[in-house]
């Protein structure tokens, strides 16, 4: 072979080897510096923001949607889609002036007729969104919800495309900071009133945030990219968003180890690994506004005596779990409602002022068991404990099966379950006792409290009491703070007594980490921002 053909075949082999390292990523190689991988755990049930009640729905929806506030690194709610807003003296009229330069990723403008039209078929009584509930605050929201009342009266009204009035059912300080969740985001009204499958198709699953949805490899991953219709398009510094999906811990670890993922959101890591990923500062623990606890299903029995309840509850060692299985500084939950929150007085504790409501007793609970018929466990029948599929919800039930085996003599079935399977099962009542969370959805305890009022699609235990309804109400509609508190103390108390549900801990957040991963903004609630993220 001559020279001159030697050197042309030698070009042609660099320049095919140097296309091929352009064209891919290695899973150990340096990462792209505007591409993040960032683990999501479970497939998304729908990315309906109106639909949607679970974490990796959310997560995925903050992404690709935006209300008219977002919240900023302390908790404030700051304009988001809307640029700017007006309140009435009297707290009960919001005027938002929706930004000009706001636009679906399609190119549509967004308008406060979008706001209108999710709002009012959210509440739709056909609908049947499970999240209703977020928006009985507007005037008549719950009335048309329940068919009282029609949307025209709902209190929410585009007055004309860049001007949304909302009207409240009672003054509501925290309305601000509901804005910010899912379920007000809007949707695009002509997109969505033309196709009611338009979630599940990528092409039609328009949204109006940072990042839009190019690819949806259902239980592997979503594939974001950068939203060049975004308003806020220069703060936005990822290229692209690749969210993993898995909810097997040892998977996920495994993929952040080798370089394919460089966020864990969920599933939590193994609690063997805890220790090794702090050395290694590769495990943030972010504060999170939630309580872990177990549902009883309160029209099935035998859950469904209350001194059964409680037995089951004060059988359950709380510091054992979080010494042993979680390890990432949760703390044994004393009662419902997680500390972090004000009372009637500033600098004053919700959950400091209310006390302390179950703990570890067994020989109460014993005494209890035995007063419901089934002294020492005898004639108790088999118990059937559901939970989605993850390592720590798993060790957490083999934990407590144990524990109600030695203490109170009954034995127990453990059911894990696919999240989708799971999720349905919970919510139509079709269990006895079920592994259970639940993350404030704003900075106030009435978040922990309207989940449980008859009629509420989040009343997972069954619950019906007038008495707890009435309480709730009072403190949805007064101003006055001292008695509003005293409401929710009251309404809180009603719970624990009758045992509704066994609390286990109130919430940390382990996240795994790479220490290069910076400008991620994760709020109390678990809404998490991915639009100023970078790696360094």
């Amino acid at each position: 072979m001559s020279w001159k053909k030697l050197c042309l075949v030698m070009l042609v082999v660099l320049m095919f080897a140097s296309l091929l390292a352009g064209c891919g990523r290695t899973t150990t190689g340096k990462p792209d510096a505007k591409y993040l991988r960032f683990c999501i755990g479970s497939e998304p049930e729908t990315l309906d923001p109106r639909k949607s009640t679970g974490t990796p729905e959310s997560t995925v929806e903050s992404q690709i949607f935006e209300g008219l506030a977002a919240l900023d690194s302390k908790e404030i709610p700051v304009p988001a889609a809307a640029e700017r807003w007006e309140i009435s003296p009297d707290g009960l009229k919001y005027k938002f002036y929706i930004r000009q330069n706001a636009k679906w990723s399609n190119g549509d403008p967004v308008t406060a007729h979008d706001f209108e039209y999710a709002w009012k078929e959210t509440l739709r009584p056909e609908f049947a969104s499970k999240y209703a509930i977020q928006l009985y605050y507007l005037k008549n929201g719950e009335a048309y919800n329940t068919g009282k009342a029609t949307a025209d009266q709902v209190g929410v009204k585009a007055l004309d495309d860049k001007t949304l009035e909302v009207t409240l059912e009672a003054p509501t300080p925290y309305f601000l900071s509901l804005t910010t969740f899912h379920t007000y985001y809007p949707v695009n009204k002509k997109i969505v009133s033309a196709n009611e499958k338009w979630a599940s198709d990528v092409n039609t699953l328009i949204g109006n945030g940072p990042f839009k949805i190019a690819n949806w490899t259902h239980n592997s991953k979503i594939e974001l990219v950068k939203n060049e219709n975004y308003w806020d398009i220069g703060k936005v510094k990822m290229e692209k968003l690749d969210l993993i999906i898995t909810d097997n811990a040892a998977t996920a670890l495994s993929m952040f180890e080798n370089g394919q993922v460089d966020f864990i959101d969920q599933p939590y890591p193994p609690a063997a690994e805890v220790p090794r990923l702090k050395q290694e500062n590769k495990l943030q623990v972010f504060p999170y506004l939630g309580t872990y606890y177990y549902s009883f299903n309160n029209n099935a029995a035998p859950t469904d005596n209350p001194k059964v309840r409680k037995a089951l509850s004060l059988a359950i060692d709380r510091d054992a779990i979080v010494k042993n299985i979680t390890k990432t500084e949760e703390i044994a939950a004393t009662a419902w409602i997680p500390p972090g929150l004000t009372d009637a007085k500033p600098g004053e504790d919700f959950r400091k002022v209310g006390g302390d409501f179950v703990k570890y007793d067994v020989e109460t609970a014993k005494k209890l068991l035995a007063e419901a018929g089934y002294p020492d466990g005898k004639g108790f029948p088999v118990l059937t404990v559901i939970y989605n599929t993850d390592d720590r919800h798993k060790a957490i039930a083999e934990a407590i099966q144990e524990m109600w085996k030695k203490n109170l003599g009954i034995n127990v079935t453990l059911s894990n379950q696919e999240w989708k399977v799971f999720i349905n099962n919970r919510q139509t009542g079709n269990y006895q006792i079920a592994r259970h969370g639940w993350i404030g959805d704003y900075p106030d305890p009435m978040t922990f409290l309207d989940l449980f009022i008859i009629g509420s699609g989040n009343n997972d235990p069954q619950y019906k009491n007038p008495e707890y309804d009435k309480l709730v109400k009072l403190a949805q509609s007064t101003n006055d703070q001292t008695i509003r508190m005293k409401a929710m103390h009251d309404a809180e108390k009603l719970l624990m007594d009758e045992a509704v549900l066994a609390p286990i801990y109130f919430y940390t957040f382990p996240a795994v980490v790479k220490p290069n991963v910076k400008g991620v903004i994760r709020s109390i609630t678990h809404t998490t921002y991915l639009k100023e993220a970078y790696l360094e």
